[in-house]
């Protein structure tokens, strides 16, 4: 693999693109130089210093960690091109007009290193046009570098390079951003609007088109286009407006510009009730106003008959949704085609005008079948490209219907399908296992052989790829048990295969197994499933025995839950957690107690048992306990409560991270753990983390002893904090009793303040508290309230 890295980029325009790129640099531990204009009035850096104040204001945040906008750093055009030497990577991402480009780019050259890159976000734009505004020696430096909003989340980036552009800056560049932001690229022609814009955009205007050649309502259209045909729940109308409406025109507008010779130019326009709406100000969630909104708690929709808004919520048809409820793809397209219902006519009618489009416009806008569905399914959202459902519903079938309609001038363009889609295709599909057909080419490309992919071992799979599954030593109900013998067949990986990976007694007793066997057979054992990594334990489980009254039952459940936590961390051979998506409870504990975490960036971490009325007792609150001692030891005061009180409201609010980087600062991790950006990185990177362990010549640490504990007095400074918070209304008097519970746990149990303890003691005082808590009839209601709407009840 290159060595290529970032040390230092600048972006150019303090937007909102412009400063969650810098932010997202920023996560990556890259310092950002964010530049705008300089402020006509006051501080020369008035705008930028704006856009990052913004940045921490944002939901979903931007950064991963509030600490990361110190590394982002104000600068203007008037005063601070000269830092521009310094960086490595220039992005520009101003408003979509060539000619401010063209000024920038003239703008900037004096200053820029001989060895930087220079890209552009544009998301649209020509791309060998915009460098031609460019000095000759910096133009096989530039290219294009389409982030998708918001960038820290959405997994795709375009790269698109001009004639001139250097191969091998494109193919560091690929790897960097994958590896180190973690995105998914797909290399774009330099054509409008690129891959996912351009086919993304044709959708959401075949929507438009059908919903009022048909007559259905948005709401009706949205519920039909979300979910239930595999895209996100904002689906059509309320992704228009979280996008905003006028942004949606202007990318129409673009498309209606510059491609005047497509055959589905007519339909490249802003329908009249859009621009009114535009209009009239009423430009979607940034204005609280577009096709839905909100009066009170009541979202209203445009109803385009009465001109007027009114109560949303249409629902679908019960024929219709039996017809999507059907899990054989072409069985359902068939049907889809044939019924005379309105909403089953309009289904059909955009995926067969996506499908037409999509192949006409493949050869000129994508090398490859994959690379368009992946645009889609990163960018949009899908849980399939187009493509993929294609041939999902049988590629010949599909092709044929697709031609009829065409033939027929039902399409919304009268173009013939390329001949390609009846050619080796109809036989083998677009996608296969060598790999997916180029209609540029003729042939079937297999996937980058850039040495970065090779860090995924179980990269997204495309349809008709295969898993690698490796080779199963052994399982149960709860685990399984397996080695990657092509990679290293000496380290066991343990894997949980219940529902959302809770932690049942099959799992308890399954991962106590795994971690035997891997001491007797193995070098390392790695903890790695698909997100999410726990919801915690089995809380129906919970349920049935208090329902039975076997509370000495819980009690053993909750002994051999702490045991399988002390087996993680005192296995013979070094366990190291592989964590992605939620790890909850239960979950968090187990990677508390690894000897190394391996964390993606997008984890979300915590101990959120006072949800239901219950504290951590796998060894969490214990874990904290220990360290507060050991980080108290270290310091002239040698007062553990200066490290339990952040930690004890962390648990009492039941605080998730927000990040990987956030878990850490929370205690959850430490900073010797690792911070993957590409989650499909993250099983390699733990594998390597394990045998390096193992090579090392790890041995288990020692169980600790004369653990210094805060005591009574530690209990009752908390409960000063939880009687303010009890007086303002902030929580009820259950919350007072659980966050106590937590409290007692945390600082050793009911002893003189500086007692010693060991960890066993820990535990017995977590666990007896535990169980206490189960008995209340409150937790009873918070759990039973859990099991049945999914959140959590404040009684």
């Amino acid at each position: 693999m290159s060595n290529f890295i970032v040390r230092k980029a600048a972006v150019l325009g303090a937007g909102v693109m412009g400063a969650q790129i810098a932010a997202h640099l920023a996560n990556a531990e890259v310092p950002v130089l964010l530049f705008d204009l300089p402020a006509m009035e006051g501080d020369t850096n008035g705008i930028v210093n704006r856009a990052i104040d913004a940045l921490r204001k944002l939901e979903p945040s931007p950064l991963a960690s509030k600490d990361r906008v110190a590394y982002i750093d104000a600068a203007n055009y008037a005063q601070h091109l000269e830092q521009l030497r310094d960086c490595d990577l220039i992005i520009e991402a101003i408003a979509e007009k060539s000619e401010w480009k063209d000024d920038l780019y003239r703008q900037i050259a004096p200053f820029v290193s001989p060895d930087a890159i220079i890209a552009s976000n544009t998301s649209g734009l020509s791309i060998n046009r915009l460098s031609e505004a460019l000095p000759e020696p910096l133009r096989s430096r530039f290219c294009g570098i389409h982030f998708f909003n918001p960038p820290r989340y959405m997994h795709l980036v375009e790269l698109i390079a001009t004639e001139t552009t250097d191969p091998a800056l494109l193919d560091n560049l690929e790897s960097w951003l994958v590896s180190r932001l973690g995105k998914g690229i797909v290399r774009a022609r330099d054509t409008p609007n690129f891959v996912a814009n351009r086919v993304g955009v044709f959708s959401i205007l075949a929507v438009m088109h059908h919903t009022e050649r048909l007559g259905l309502g948005f709401d009706v259209v949205d519920a039909l286009t979300g979910p239930l045909i595999g895209r996100p729940k904002s689906a059509t109308y309320r992704t228009a407006d979280v996008v905003g409406l006028d942004t949606l025109a202007h990318v129409i507008k673009t498309m209606q510009d510059t491609l005047p010779d497509d055959p589905w130019h007519g339909h490249y326009a802003v329908p009249a009730w859009l621009a009114a709406l535009i209009g009239k100000g009423a430009l979607g969630q940034k204005t609280r106003c577009g096709i839905f909104r909100k009066d009170g708690r009541a979202i209203k929709v445009l109803d385009l008959a009465a001109q007027d808004y009114r109560e949303s919520g249409a629902e679908i048809d019960p024929q219709v949704l039996a017809i999507l409820k059907n899990r054989d793809p072409a069985a359902k397209f068939a049907q889809l085609r044939a019924s005379t219902h309105p909403q089953a006519r309009f289904l059909w009618a955009i995926f067969r005008d996506i499908f037409h489009y999509a192949a006409f416009h493949l050869a000129e806008i994508a090398d490859n079948a994959r690379d368009l569905d992946f645009a889609m399914r990163w960018g949009f959202g899908w849980a399939q490209g187009p493509f993929e459902s294609w041939q999902a519903a049988g590629w010949k079938a599909i092709a044929e219907a697709v031609k009829a309609d065409v033939d027929a001038g039902q399409a919304m363009s009268s173009a013939a399908l390329p001949a390609w889609v009846f050619g080796q295709v109809a036989e083998k599909g677009v996608h296969t296992p060598q790999g997916s057909y180029s209609a540029s080419a003729d042939a079937y490309h297999a996937r980058s052989p850039l040495p970065v992919y090779q860090r995924q071992i179980f990269p997204e799979r495309i349809l008709s790829e295969e898993a690698v599954s490796g080779a199963t030593v052994w399982e149960n109900d709860g685990v399984r048990l397996w080695t990657l013998p092509q990679v290293d067949d000496g380290i066991a990986i343990v894997s949980v295969k219940t529902r959302n990976h809770t932690l049942g007694r099959e799992v308890i007793v399954g991962l106590q197994e795994a971690v035997a066997r891997a001491e007797a057979d193995y070098s390392a054992l790695v903890l790695w499933h698909e997100a999410p990594f726990a919801f915690g334990a089995n809380l129906k489980e919970v349920a049935e025995a208090i329902a039975a009254g076997q509370f000495d039952l819980l009690e053993k459940y909750v002994a051999e839950f702490q045991n399988t936590s002390m087996a993680l961390k005192y296995a013979k051979v070094p366990v190291i957690a592989a964590v992605q998506g939620m790890a909850l409870g239960g979950g968090c504990e187990f990677l508390m107690h690894a000897a190394k975490r391996v964390i993606a960036l997008e984890s979300y971490i915590g101990l959120v048992e006072a949800g239901v009325g219950l504290i951590p007792a796998g060894g969490g609150c214990k874990e904290f306990a220990i360290r507060a001692a050991q980080h108290a030891a270290r310091t002239a005061g040698n007062d553990p409560f200066e490290f339990l009180q952040p930690v004890f409201m962390t648990i009492a609010m039941a605080t998730v991270s927000k990040s990987g980087v956030q878990a850490r600062e929370l205690g959850f991790a430490v900073d010797a753990d690792k911070i993957v950006f590409n989650a499909n990185e993250l099983l390699y990177v733990a594998l390597r983390e394990a045998r390096g362990y193992a090579e090392g010549g790890y041995y288990p640490r020692l169980s600790p002893r004369q653990i210094k504990v805060a005591g009574r007095t530690g209990i009752a400074n908390c409960e000063m904090m939880l009687v303010n918070m009890k007086e303002g209304g902030m929580i009820s008097a259950h919350d007072y009793a659980v966050a106590k519970a937590a409290a007692t746990a945390l600082c050793g149990g009911d002893v003189e303040t500086g007692s010693l303890v060991d960890e066993q003691w820990l535990l017995s005082v977590e666990r007896q508290l535990f169980v206490a808590l189960l008995k209340n009839e409150k937790t009873q209601q918070r759990i039973q309230h859990m099991l049945a709407t999914g959140k959590a009840l404040r009684n």
